[in-house]
């Protein structure tokens, strides 16, 4: 089946939280579980370009290129060849009123549209020249900020590492109005990472998160990358096929 939507997806800061799973725990979508790593749950401030974006090969004027910002945490499903590991998302900020508008109503996706701007000075960072990169967003009046900055060359993420985990996961999970899940699968080569450093995370939590996520959030974070990125796909969705997953075999 051909990709409802491809873009590319560049320069991915991603500040690694550990939180409690019981704060997660009731947003889980149906038919998913928290996937863990070690056995700790995370949940991941990632700011990041959303370029060339086209809905059915079609490029939507004025909003091929905009920021995406969104808080993610990491679900499997069992699917017929295994787990499928995938992300859930609290909250995803755009700039774009139709954008979210329309993820909002049709997939019941939780995006926010909300004035946004970027610094991004990468030249030359993929052989190792200093990297600075900057997310923000305005909400309430005032502007909040992810950023970090970036040395050395990305590497690959080594097998089993935080780094793997965090960012290869190709399913999204989304909670549905009627008490179901959908799913879509995401496609796109692996990444390879910078070590982050400097990471910067300034927001209002309670009011855009919510006061469960504070505590949490509010610290420093248990660990910070940026990701290449690289083009995507994303497919169309499917309803979740509810199976059992209180077995655990080993992921």
């Amino acid at each position: 089946m051909s990709p409802f939507l491809t873009a590319t997806w560049r320069y991915l800061v991603m500040l690694n939280y550990e939180v409690d799973p019981k704060v997660l725990a009731p947003l889980v979508p149906r038919g998913t579980e928290l996937d863990t790593w070690r056995g700790k749950a995370f949940a991941s401030m990632v700011g990041f370009r959303f370029l060339d974006t086209r809905v059915r090969g079609l490029a939507v004027p004025f909003h091929r290129d905009f920021d995406e910002v969104n808080l993610r945490y990491y679900v499997r499903h069992r699917g017929p060849e295994g787990w499928r590991r995938g992300v859930a998302f609290v909250r995803e900020l755009v700039p774009r009123w139709a954008i979210a508008t329309v993820a909002r109503v049709v997939y019941n996706e939780p995006y926010l549209a909300l004035p946004m701007r970027h610094l991004v000075e990468m030249d030359g960072a993929e052989q190792g020249a200093p990297g600075r990169l900057e997310y923000g967003w305005k909400h309430e009046g005032r502007w909040h900020r992810l950023a970090a900055r970036t040395r050395g060359t990305p590497l690959p993420s080594a097998p089993g590492s935080q780094e793997e985990f965090i960012t290869e996961h190709y399913w999204g999970y989304t909670p549905q109005r009627d008490g179901g899940s959908a799913e879509y699968r995401v496609e796109h080569p692996r990444w390879s990472v910078w070590r982050a450093e400097d990471p910067v995370f300034e927001c209002d939590v309670a009011k855009l998160y919510g006061e469960r996520f504070v505590p949490f959030l509010r610290g420093t974070p248990a660990s910070a990358f940026v990701a290449d990125g690289s083009a995507v796909a994303v497919h169309p969705g499917a309803r979740v096929s509810e199976v059992d997953t209180s077995r655990d075999p080993a992921a």
